[in-house]
């Protein structure tokens, strides 16, 4: 049998996915019964989602501006993956800790610190400056213009 603390700490996990599973259940069966069903020419054919024809070549032409804010939603979808565990994890990586994680004080109370701190801080400045860099790429280029 297994130990019941670790039961205990599974039940919200198991509680959440029976939740998840009866919601998705629910809603397929009540769109199924209330939704209604209206078949057109539109709908029946292969491309339905914007495109004119799809005889239209494959190798159409796009503007510019697609690949500018593709690279500006790049830009900054990987700086916040980088910025959030580094504003997180800053003190952790600055101060001087024990082998238990704890930690270590001077004799006046105050955090060790570790010699870390000012090259993290420049690391991130200069991560921040490229990212800059390429936003007023990006910007010079028209990216942020919606014409």
């Amino acid at each position: 049998m297994a130990d019941p603390s670790i039961l205990e700490a599974y039940f919200p996990l198991v509680v959440l996915i029976a939740v998840v599973v009866g919601f998705v259940v629910f809603n397929l069966v009540f769109s199924a019964i209330v939704g209604k069903s209206r078949r057109s020419r539109g709908k029946g054919s292969t491309y339905e989602s914007g495109m004119r024809s799809p005889v239209d070549p494959a190798r159409g032409r796009f503007s510019i501006k697609f690949f500018l804010v593709a690279v500006l939603f790049i830009l900054f979808d990987i700086e916040s993956v980088f910025l959030i565990p580094w504003g997180l994890n800053l003190k952790a990586l600055s101060f001087a800790m024990d082998d238990r994680g704890q930690y270590l004080l001077d004799t006046s109370g105050q955090l060790v610190p570790n010699g870390n701190g000012p090259f993290l801080l420049m690391e991130m400045m200069t991560f921040i400056g490229i990212l800059v860099l390429g936003y007023i790429f990006v910007w010079k280029k028209g990216g942020l213009e919606w014409d």
